[in-house]
């Protein structure tokens, strides 16, 4: 009897499918503290419990996108072990703080499947969610994975593609965070004055820094999240594959991006969702990652008078600075870019 898990293939899933996955997670403030030394995020909301507590947080929450990256983790060998690459994301929400102590675990059930033509691989569709110990769910998301096939004339199964939203109605936002206390915000130690009211539709916002991706960083990261995908840490495999090296995992570099924003956006304090999202093209160490920001849409959030929302596209790039904005070159992106992330974030008014 088998006693190790080589990892699902495609004609291993089934619509409906419904895995729990292991292993649960508490997380410390030693997971945030890595997670800082990895990114270089700089939000004071998750940096200090001292200004978190002043604007109504009972102590510092963690960061949202290192609870995405725990959860994602926990997916990971049971849908994308034997992954070609992760392609995109839709409808995420973070439902609720998640604090230092508290334990995260993860369920996905597959809604869509399609054989990709060259019949040696296939586009696996899984909505994820995370929960916290009390059951509480924290957050929710799709994503649609490349997956290999273990034997390339397996049957195909009836092509099933979700329909997914462009993007989450401001509505379903105002529970991401607990209600701030706008007068106790300081603004000289959040890093930025700007507020709600400050950003415009159309609004573009170059970053300015860049930061270069070390490969014991990504390492480390991809560990982190405890994320087994073959693709990411295994150079003995990927050193005979498509790219001859292991990939950047796409998640560490939508830390990054978000780290980046912070020049420009310092107090975008909490992500509330992320509408879309789109790996364009893949990272490998050594390359130094720039990122822009447009703002798409601004909203007030109904019963809410301390925080608004913003729309963001962020576009992050490789070795490319991003003082003209590069996205599209034709019809297709700018070599350079390899991230397109559409997203909501919570902001003081």
């Amino acid at each position: 009897m088998r006693k190790t898990n080589a990892g699902h293939f495609f004609e291993d899933f089934a619509l409906g499918q419904v895995m729990r996955h292991a292993t649960p997670r508490t997380v410390s403030t030693g997971d945030v503290s890595l997670y800082t030394a990895l990114t270089g995020s700089r939000f004071a909301v998750q940096s200090s419990d001292a200004f978190a507590a002043a604007i109504g947080y009972p102590r510092s929450p963690i960061d949202d996108l290192l609870v995405f990256h725990i959860v994602f983790g926990k997916t990971v060998p049971d849908i994308s072990l034997n992954a070609v690459a992760n392609l995109g994301y839709a409808g995420c929400r973070f439902l609720s703080p998640v604090y230092p102590g508290d334990t995260l675990s993860a369920v996905s059930e597959v809604i869509g499947l399609k054989e990709n033509s060259n019949r040696q691989t296939g586009v696996v569709y899984v909505r994820s969610q995370g929960f916290n110990q009390h059951g509480d769910m924290v957050l929710d998301y799709v994503r649609w994975v490349m997956v290999r096939k273990r034997d390339p004339g397996a049957p195909a199964p009836v092509e099933t593609v979700p329909v997914l939203p462009q993007a989450l109605h401001p509505d379903t936002l105002g529970d991401a965070c607990p209600e701030i206390s706008g007068a106790h915000v300081d603004y000289a130690l959040s890093g930025a004055p700007h507020r709600f009211g400050d950003y415009v539709i159309g609004e573009q916002i170059d970053h300015v820094d860049g930061m270069t991706v070390e490969e014991s960083e990504h390492q480390i990261a991809t560990r982190l999240y405890q994320n087994t995908a073959k693709v990411h840490f295994n150079q003995f495999t990927e050193g005979q594959g498509r790219f001859g090296r292991r990939l950047i995992y796409g998640g560490h570099v939508i830390s990054l991006a978000r780290a980046l924003s912070f020049n420009g956006l310092g107090n975008a304090f909490h992500i509330a969702a992320i509408n879309a999202g789109r790996h364009v093209a893949p990272l490998f160490a050594g390359a130094t990652v720039f990122a822009w920001s447009e703002v798409l849409d601004s909203a007030e959030l109904a019963g809410r008078e301390d925080v608004g929302a913003l729309r963001l596209r962020t576009i992050a790039t490789r070795d490319r600075p991003c003082a003209d904005f590069p996205l599209y070159a034709g019809e297709s992106y700018d070599p350079a870019v390899i991230l397109d992330l559409d997203y909501w974030v919570l902001i003081p008014r």
